[in-house]
């Protein structure tokens, strides 16, 4: 391995936004600590070909539960889809569909899991896909917290003011960063990846390193938050940064100067998503948690609650308030929310 390649081995300590608060706390102790609510784009006619479930999972992850919906339907894996991945050390609402076009409808309300059970149950036009949601809801309770109250509660406003960087979550790039390091070598031809799902896994992480590493450049350079000359704005007026992929760089000037200096320097990593087909896309640059909300149920802990936009990191805020760490069996987490 070059010294060039093994910038990859091991993820950066990407900067913050605010200043450190110095204190701690314990994430997911139990799984009741961390509830998610996805929040749909619409919610079924109640006719057509698909059966849509509201489903509560509790300790199982997404694929697993979807899985287990296709065996009790009788039918296979791909035609069961949903919005997007939920973390498993966790409860969580999601939403799954399966294609029955013909024959009786199961109860699936019936059906008995230690794991998850089916909420209600009704028929639509069309398949839950991937990015079909509008955002996930967080209830959050931090346990153990210690440190400097007032330092916790001063960067609790400052992110429920003006948001937080918009990083993606350490989930995204697997256990100690091994995803981006694995994705670099999947380009450069080192290593054949035949299984299509760690290929996507390879990709996103390696596109989602490119991204944070644009971010974390403009927080060093105190441009974080602020509108440079050039910027590409989302629908909300928020800047945006690359999802590296062919075609031209759509920002200019000042923005494209910095994104462009980013790609230099990591140019294996980006000549090798061009050529691996995927295309030119934003992201939003700041997280705006909503009605983001605070409690102190217990000197020592902390009860959050707020919702983000699909395929934005809860721990991506937390870590801009104060510092977390989960129970060793949480070391290996489902893959985050899509984009």
């Amino acid at each position: 391995m070059t010294d060039a390649q093994s910038q990859y081995t091991t993820l950066p300590l990407w900067p913050k936004a605010y200043p450190a608060s110095g204190a701690s706390a314990t994430l997911k102790f139990l799984n009741e600590d961390f509830i998610v609510t996805e929040l749909p784009l619409q919610q079924p006619s109640g006719a057509g070909e698909h059966l849509w479930l509201e489903v509560e999972k509790n300790g199982a992850n997404t694929a697993f539960v979807a899985e287990q919906l296709a065996a009790a339907a009788g039918v296979k894996e791909w035609d069961v889809g949903y919005a997007g991945l939920k973390d498993r050390y966790a409860i969580t609402r999601q939403w799954f569909s399966i294609y029955l076009p013909k024959g009786e409808t199961p109860d699936l309300t019936l059906l008995q899991h230690p794991e998850f059970k089916v909420l209600s149950q009704s028929r639509h036009v069309k398949k839950l896909r991937r990015g079909d949601l509008q955002g996930n809801h967080f209830r959050i309770v931090l346990r153990d917290v210690s440190g400097d109250r007032a330092a916790i509660e001063a960067n609790l406003k400052a992110v429920a003011t003006r948001g937080a960087p918009n990083y993606f979550g350490a989930q995204r790039f697997g256990h100690d960063g091994g995803n981006v390091e694995q994705g670099r070598a999947m380009l450069a031809r080192e290593i054949r990846v035949r299984n299509p799902k760690k290929k996507g896994i390879y990709l996103s992480a390696v596109r989602s390193f490119v991204f944070n590493e644009v971010l974390a450049l403009r927080i060093q350079q105190g441009l974080w938050g602020k509108t440079l000359v050039g910027d590409v704005m989302d629908e909300a007026g928020r800047p945006t940064g690359p999802l590296w992929g062919r075609g031209r760089v759509s920002s200019s000037e000042e923005a494209q100067a910095l994104e462009m200096g980013v790609a230099e320097r990591n140019a294996s990593l980006c000549d090798g998503m061009e050529h691996a087909g995927l295309d030119q896309e934003r992201r939003a640059l700041v997280t705006s948690p909503l009605d983001m909300a605070w409690e102190w149920p217990q000197a020592d802990q902390l009860l959050l609650s707020f919702s983000l936009p699909a395929g934005n990191y809860a721990t991506s805020v937390l870590s801009e308030i104060l510092q977390t760490s989960e129970p060793e069996r949480l070391a290996e987490s489902e893959a985050a929310p899509v984009e």
